[in-house]
């Protein structure tokens, strides 16, 4: 079917729409997205599909033919995650033709993000892309779309102010460590997990001295979200490998701890830290859940000396300086409306325009 024929669109909840705790319902587990993947390439008219799954946004992006329904989204990922249909309507938000396109680029760029700016959206936007591909569900009108989103995300990191001052969560969680401990140099790191956040962290506190980082994860085969083994992740940054069995009798040993997992479940629980901190008295630990589902126990917030962060509370000490970066923002999603416009324009009049595309995503547009 030609372009011309087709119609996009996007069913889609983040933390715009959803606390952490309803994430944690519609957010789909690592080992069911091969069987989400083969029910939506099922549903009638839906020609293209891909997937974006992170711990702040679930978002389903279709190519589909002229008849198709866009409430037919909502409702396969209602009956697949066991979430009451208007209660996931509740919670989520549909999008359809050049909005589709604006959204994509304000989430590549890094605008619609919690933590407004930061870099490791792109990545993950890109490797949903690529999981996509290698599954055949990506067609061509969803790869002009992606192409265009990443080139888009390039303009705006480049020509506006949006991530000044390296916003990501490695570099806050820094800055939260400098707060508790004093010197983040002094602090031992122990990040649980493998993926892109797990990196970020371990290159904010290498970069700024630290030099006892230690690196775990609940298998040392490869890692589906970084495509890396955790004891290679360690051997990057210089730090040292954990085996997964042990680390829950090791916390003591270590200052900052960060989990990064898609495992669904808790694996640091109130007792064992309890223990940690009896063999630590005096000593204050700080624990990171970047994980959705959460892999800490919120109970261990009210344990003396212990200070526990989710991705919300992160966020929200990350926007500390957004009015700072407001105009730049501002002036960095009018700029990416008006290439939205003309990529969906190009996209559905001119088709095989593709010199013509390109150029109204180049700085200079």
């Amino acid at each position: 079917m030609s372009v011309q024929n087709q119609s996009l669109h996007l069913l889609g909840s983040s933390h715009h729409v959803a606390d952490l705790g309803i994430r944690e319902k519609i957010n789909l587990p690592a080992s069911a997205i091969d069987e989400f993947y083969q029910g939506l390439r099922q549903l009638p008219g839906l020609e293209e599909c891909l997937l974006l799954n992170t711990c702040n946004r679930t978002e389903i992006y279709g190519a589909a033919n002229n008849g198709f329904s866009p409430n037919l989204l909502c409702e396969y990922l209602s009956e697949f995650r066991k979430i009451d249909y208007d209660f996931l309507a509740q919670h989520s938000y549909q999008h359809s033709g050049e909005k589709v396109v604006k959204h994509l680029f304000e989430v590549s760029s890094g605008i619609d993000s919690q933590m407004v700016g930061e870099t490791e959206i792109l990545g993950q936007v890109k490797k949903a892309y690529e999981d996509a591909c290698t599954r055949n569900a990506a067609g061509k009108m969803l790869n002009r779309l992606f192409q265009k989103g990443f080139q888009a995300a390039k303009w705006a990191r480049t020509n506006t102010g949006i991530s000044k001052g390296q916003v990501n969560l490695g570099n806050v969680l820094c800055e939260l460590a400098r707060r508790i401990f004093g010197k983040v140099s002094n602090s031992r790191l122990l990040v649980i997990g493998a993926g892109d956040v797990a990196e970020s962290a371990l290159e904010a506190f290498k970069s700024r001295g630290s030099q006892a980082i230690t690196v775990t994860g609940r298998t040392f085969d490869w890692c589906p979200l970084s495509r890396r083994k955790p004891d290679e992740l360690a051997e990057k940054y210089g730090g040292f490998a954990l085996s997964f069995s042990k680390f829950q009798e090791s916390l003591h040993h270590f200052d900052v701890i960060l989990t990064s997992t898609a495992s669904g479940k808790a694996m640091i629980t109130p007792t064992e830290v309890q223990l940690a901190m009896k063999r630590r008295p005096s000593k204050p630990l700080f624990l990171i859940d970047a994980s959705v589902p959460r892999n800490i126990d919120e109970k261990v917030a009210r344990i003396d000396n212990v200070f526990l962060y989710n991705m919300d509370d992160v966020s929200a000490i990350a926007n500390e300086n957004l009015k700072t970066r407001e105009a730049e923002v501002d002036r960095c999603r009018h700029a990416l409306a008006k290439k939205a416009i003309r990529i969906w324009e190009q996209m559905t009049v001119q088709p095989n325009s593709i010199s013509s595309i390109n150029q109204s995503v180049t700085p200079n547009s």
